[in-house]
């Protein structure tokens, strides 16, 4: 229920972001992507989810862009985890945690995030004096205590992952435990941008 909560708050808070972007005359609608997400490649070897597609629009404002997706064919009432990755099968490289996906009882489920979804999505971690810094580590044995360093590194491609192993082999998929939701503990890649090439993901299609 918490869960669920988050999300519906999340949601509010992103739709009212864009009611009040889309109010103001400095800001218009000016670039547009739209593409599907396809079954992972671990959904693919175990022959899992065979209905399972994602559809993913993106809308840039200039400084900041909205992402709406929308998924199908995937378990019901269960809790999915959405990455923007480097590439988007293993071993994914560069990978940030956008935010949570929850399906109802058709199997269907909706996301909308805001953020940096565009050509000038990236990741940098500049060196330090002895390379990496210090990390948080609010997960233990489970977190990196350094930060590799690297220059920017740009992340176009997407991926959705089971939040638990179990609803991953409950679906027929591999049982798997990845690092892939909050806590470190997700399952196995459900859909993912796999129909584009590794080195050209659909969302450096998009100029800001």
């Amino acid at each position: 229920m918490q869960r669920l909560m988050r999300v519906a708050l999340g949601n509010c808070l992103a739709v009212g972001m864009v009611i009040a972007l889309c109010g103001s005359q400095a800001f218009a609608w000016s670039k547009k992507i739209d593409f599907d997400m396809v079954r992972s490649g671990a959904a693919v070897g175990a022959g899992c989810l065979p209905n399972a597609r994602g559809h993913v629009v993106v809308k840039s404002f200039g400084p900041v862009e909205v992402m709406k997706v929308n998924v199908f064919g995937l378990p019901p009432h269960t809790h999915f985890d959405f990455f923007v990755i480097q590439q988007p099968d293993g071993p994914f490289g560069m990978s940030w945690y956008e935010g949570d996906i929850d399906t109802d009882d058709e199997g269907h489920g909706y996301g909308l995030f805001i953020g940096r979804f565009s050509i000038e999505t990236f990741i940098v971690a500049p060196a330090g004096p002895s390379g990496g810094i210090a990390a948080p580590t609010p997960h233990d044995d489970r977190d990196a205590t350094t930060n590799p360093a690297t220059p920017p590194v740009h992340t176009f491609h997407l991926g959705l992952w089971f939040n638990s192993p179990d609803d991953a082999v409950e679906a027929g998929c591999p049982g798997a435990t990845t690092p892939f939701n909050g806590d470190h503990t997700a399952g196995v890649q459900a859909l993912s941008t796999r129909n584009f090439p590794a080195l050209e993901g659909p969302l450096g299609n998009l100029q800001p």
